[in-house]
């Protein structure tokens, strides 16, 4: 009979245990998800950001030679990511792709200028600096115009900012409640031993004595708990890797293996330290706030 209990209690302790990681692991994986979610988000922002193209006009008598030198100048601002030069002929092509072949005869001569097609750095692509770096170069005596769609620049800012700060308040309720969440996981199942640390107690063990095995115990929980989570979200992110578009998902490997060890990590961190203040009120408990 003795024996039979006791596989009873063993096997609670294990399912306890077992769900207790299994909980955890749901947590954290629900974390990276989303901490994924932003930096997909900040890299889609960048890319939209540097597809962005801003014309420099020059000056119709500047000749393609001149204009190339002038590129040359201008890839060298710190705020140019690339830049592409459209040569006269190029330029002209590309109207009469447009306007048809005739669009020429009602001119004397060609009045397709020479231009170059710049990219900002995601850094730059704000309405204040894309102005000053406009200011800059029309100041250059080859400028004509400089030409980009200022509606469609305030819009992306505007709405990326509220993506981001949408998904930062998201993130720091998530990680609010993973935390109470996994306090609570590791409370109840310190709670069930709570007649065994008042036993330690009794026949006087320090609380430094009490709380090792149950910090220990708390390291490998925590691990696992991450390396689990870690794996599922390896997973996902190879799953949604392979469904959507590149130009959609643009998570760096790196910084997704930066945040795979870190839900590691957390889970140890926050297992160790909620294991830590509960054993540590339960030792402080009296006999009587043992059964309540």
């Amino acid at each position: 009979m003795e024996k039979k209990e006791n596989k009873i209690i063993r096997r609670r302790i294990r399912r306890s245990y077992v769900s207790s990681i299994i909980s955890i692991s749901l947590v954290l994986f629900i974390v990276g998800f989303f901490a994924v979610l932003v930096l997909n988000a900040g890299a889609v922002s960048n890319k939209i950001k540097q597809s962005m193209r801003i014309s420099v006009i020059l000056r119709n008598d500047v000749a393609d030679t001149a204009a190339i030198r002038f590129s040359s100048k201008v890839a060298a601002m710190k705020e140019v990511d690339t830049l592409e030069v459209i040569s006269k002929e190029q330029g002209t092509k590309e109207m009469k792709e447009m306007l048809g072949e005739s669009f020429l005869d009602v001119f004397e001569s060609n009045p397709i200028p020479v231009s170059i097609d710049v990219t900002l750095r995601a850094d730059y692509f704000h309405t204040d600096s894309i102005g000053i770096f406009k200011e800059t170069l029309l100041k250059e005596p080859e400028v004509d115009e400089v030409y980009y769609q200022t509606s469609v620049i305030d819009a992306i800012n505007k709405n990326m900012r509220r993506i981001g700060f949408v998904l930062t308040i998201f993130i720091i309720l998530l990680m609010f409640v993973s935390i109470v969440l996994i306090n609570n996981t590791v409370r109840l199942n310190i709670f069930s031993k709570r007649f065994s640390i008042h036993t330690m107690k009794l026949v006087g063990a320090t609380k430094g004595f009490i709380m090792k095995p149950f910090l220990k115990k708390s390291v490998y929980q925590g691990l696992l708990s991450g390396v689990i989570a870690m794996a599922a979200l390896v997973g996902t992110i190879v799953f949604i890797s392979r469904q959507v578009s590149e130009e959609f998902f643009l998570v760096d490997i790196a910084e997704a293996a930066v945040i795979a060890c870190a839900l590691c990590l957390l889970g140890v961190l926050i297992c160790v330290v909620c294991t830590y203040v509960v054993v540590n009120r339960m030792t402080s408990m009296s006999v009587d706030e043992l059964y309540y």
